[in-house]
């Protein structure tokens, strides 16, 4: 047996949730000496360039979290023509959705009706599209942007585990990114339905949107919530933040073009990723 093999197995019995909540704890505290020196221990670990932030001292942050969810200083991440990356991260898939199936690693496959919630209606849109999955490491910016500019629809909480997401779970535990705690946005844009999926993660401790703040973790059952009012979000917008970090699935409803010449591509917010054809709305 492998070690990322192991990795994955031993975490089928853990508690997810508890083990979540109690990081949380230790990520909210507004101890001076506790949230200053697990900063620090995070900064040296990992290597995190805070040049790049808002705010580049470390001890002005209120805790931990709201360093990790730290905003950056203006012009750090441009905003490229085309379809454009939601976060920094790795781009670790890509490509058609077939028959409402995306890839999640090699020889591993996933549901995209299971992946938005189980609604056949809701997934109906995407199952011929396209779709790119970003994965965010600890040490990267944790704010997700809007790939294109979207009107938002409907918003779905889905519950779940929340392995920890990273390439060996990828790799070993069957429909990762469909078992996972989430949240579903569906935006209406000009290149078509949108969706977007915010997905948990182990010691994830919440996931929040601009328009409705923190949104897990929330119950055991799916809830979905629609918006006649519109909330319109310009490509580059910040749309949600993940309080520890995970990964983010984006759903086409028509084939994109992506420019990568191959997965596992180091990617930032507002980076170039591809282009929705004008021809693919047109004969919508």
């Amino acid at each position: 047996m492998t070690r990322d093999k192991l990795f994955a197995l031993i975490q089928y019995p853990l508690p997810h949730h508890l083990i979540s909540r109690v990081v949380g704890w230790f990520a909210e505290t507004r101890l001076s000496w506790l949230k200053n020196a697990l900063i620090r221990a995070f900064i040296k670990r990992f290597k995190v360039d805070m040049d790049e932030a808002a705010e580049p001292d470390p001890t002005a942050y209120a805790c931990f979290n709201d360093f990790f969810t730290r905003a950056l200083r203006k012009g750090a991440r441009p905003v490229a023509e085309g379809l454009v990356s939601p976060a920094d991260g790795t781009l670790s898939q890509f490509g058609r959705i077939h028959h409402g199936t995306l890839i999640q690693a090699k020889g591993q496959a996933y549901s995209l009706t299971s992946l938005l919630g189980g609604d056949t209606h809701l997934a109906a849109p995407f199952r011929q599209g396209s779709f790119a999955t970003v994965y965010l490491s600890p040490s990267d910016y944790h704010r997700v942007h809007m790939p294109l500019t979207g009107t938002l629809r409907e918003m779905v909480y889905v519950p779940g585990r929340i392995f920890s997401v990273n390439q060996a779970t990828a790799d070993h535990v069957p429909g990762l990114f469909a078992r996972n705690e989430r949240l579903v946005c569906i935006f209406d844009t000009e290149e078509g339905p949108l969706a977007m999926v915010l997905v948990g993660a182990m010691i994830v401790a919440a996931i929040e949107t601009v328009w409705a703040g923190q949104i897990t973790p929330q119950s055991d059952q799916v809830q979905s919530i629609r918006f006649d009012e519109p909330i319109t979000l310009q490509k580059g917008a910040e749309m949600g933040r993940f309080k520890l970090g995970s990964t983010v699935v984006m759903c086409f409803g028509h084939e994109a073009s992506f420019d990568a010449a191959g997965f596992d591509a180091s990617v930032r917010m507002g980076e170039r990723l591809g282009e929705i054809p004008h021809h693919a709305t047109q004969t919508s």
